[in-house]
């Protein structure tokens, strides 16, 4: 379902003048470590804007002033547009740092001693003040299953129940 999602809102966007916005999350449950494991996808660009508008400084993702500041500013946003609440228990995320991957950039964080879910709230509300079209599609992964929610400005959360 998800990847018929992201086919069309490609295509979409190749048919019209206007470029799509989405972005891609997976979080990982590992059950041994009783930890989540989160990768998250973002066009730079787009992180750019609502960056420069936060810090009301030109934020260059290929060519940092200062790499530290960089992963400041984005910790900060990040973990601000990101909650996740598993059992009905709020998750405190650690964040890991990024990479760079062509037009997109990898987030990455982590949360420890974290229970098996039965049931997961997540809301991501990156980049929608920024772009009101914007996407977020959110993977979650327990035993290798994948279950996923898209969220937009009007739905910004969604629950998963395992």
């Amino acid at each position: 379902m998800v990847n018929l999602l992201v086919t069309l809102y490609c295509v979409a966007g190749l048919l019209t003048p206007h470029p799509f916005f989405i972005s891609l999350t997976d979080m990982v449950y590992n059950s041994e470590k009783g930890r989540i494991e989160i990768a998250q996808k973002i066009f730079w660009d787009d992180l750019e804007v609502a960056l420069s508008r936060e810090s009301k400084e030109k934020v260059n993702f290929l060519q940092p002033q200062d790499i530290n500041a960089l992963n400041k500013l984005a910790e900060a946003y990040l973990l601000t547009h990101n909650l996740l609440v598993i059992n009905g228990s709020k998750i405190e995320l650690t964040y890991l740092g990024f990479e760079l991957d062509d037009d997109a950039a990898w987030f990455y964080f982590e949360a420890e001693k974290v229970p098996t879910p039965k049931t997961v709230r997540i809301q991501n509300t990156l980049l929608f003040e920024d772009f009101p079209t914007q996407q977020n599609i959110v993977n979650f992964y327990l035993n290798k299953s994948p279950k996923s929610i898209i969220t937009s400005r009007s739905v910004p959360e969604g629950e998963l129940t395992f």
